[in-house]
């Protein structure tokens, strides 16, 4: 089968090299474009078209795909079917409607659960315990399409968005690899969603990060997780911006936000249900910190002080 992938950040790598070590002919790499990055800003390629480039496999990054450049081009590739994994741009009718075996979309959740843009980070972030990868058809709605194949990942006790997003991005490239041999064989049959039980996960926005002490001490450490590598969970310490990159859950009491131990490997602070033990953080124009460094070096610190505004969700950015 002749496939046309489309996909853009390192989460769809393992899917692009399954399928270029299948028997399924790759005809073409659709990635978004090349992003400036850094003071330079300079152009940075997606890791899919570092990928593509390295086996020899055409790539285009229109900016808009409802061109007749691109349909000219489309017209010329002529996929048999469109394999698409965190591309980061909504397919058009006319793109939808021109491969013989459609579009098929492996997302990172067990639809119609979370749909969205972050659906891992929100699976943590709302304390699930599993989460998965779903092979969908795509349609002109936002992952609501048939569903094809799921496939259910555990998620661990401390892991981290990144870490679980490395292990999606593995099972989504063997089920998207089973699939798309089914969908071959004519040996699949779509299964639609309910409606009725979609939940959303939103792209994450900077204030997304930011810890509310009122809440509970598990509710923030899945915030911790949650937002790894970016924006990471973030409050304020004497007037600097902190980030929190790894924490625990613990039992104990005091005024949300309040610092409540410095002794032992952990920074202590209070929330509105327990104690959250900070075990590595990163001040505003620092580097990140284990909290016993970070402790020995802020002689300031002291027990009875208050992370963010005592008592007050809106915290500044």
């Amino acid at each position: 089968m002749k496939i046309l992938f489309a996909g853009t950040p390192e989460f769809a790598v393992p899917s692009l090299e399954a399928l270029c070590d299948s028997p399924h002919e790759v005809i073409a790499l659709l990635s978004k474009p090349d992003r400036p990055r850094g003071r330079s800003r300079k152009p940075v390629w997606p890791e899919t078209k570092k990928v593509a480039t390295e086996r020899g496999v055409p790539v285009f990054q229109p900016q808009d795909l409802r061109t007749p450049e691109f349909e000219e081009t489309l017209k010329a590739l002529s996929p048999d079917l469109i394999a698409v994994v965190a591309y980061g741009k909504m397919l058009p009718a006319a793109v939808l409607d021109a491969p013989p075996f459609g579009c098929v979309n492996v997302h990172a959740s067990l639809l119609p659960s979370y749909r969205g843009a972050a659906p891992i980070n929100w699976a943590i972030a709302k304390g699930e315990k599993k989460t998965g990868v779903t092979a969908m058809q795509i349609d002109e709605k936002m992952d609501a399409g048939d569903i094809l194949a799921q496939r259910e990942v555990l998620i661990g006790d401390e892991e981290t968005a990144e870490e679980l997003s490395k292990r999606l991005s593995l099972e989504g490239a063997h089920l998207l690899l089973e699939t798309i041999d089914r969908i071959a064989e004519n040996e699949i049959s779509p299964v639609k969603q309910n409606p009725a039980a979609a939940t959303y996960a939103p792209l994450l926005s900077r204030k997304d990060g930011r810890v509310d002490w009122n809440r509970g001490a598990d509710e923030i450490k899945n915030l911790v997780r949650a937002m790894i590598p970016w924006p990471c969970a973030h409050t304020t310490l004497g007037g600097k911006n902190l980030k929190i990159l790894r924490a625990l859950s613990g039992p104990g009491q005091g005024k949300p936000g309040e610092i409540v131990s410095l002794g032992g490997e952990s920074l202590d602070v209070a929330t509105g249900n327990g104690i959250l033990q900070i075990f590595s953080l990163q001040i505003e124009g620092g580097r990140k910190m284990e909290a016993p460094e970070f402790k020995r070096g802020r002689k300031d610190l002291r027990e009875g002080q208050f992370m963010g505004v005592p008592g007050n969700s809106l915290y500044p950015d």
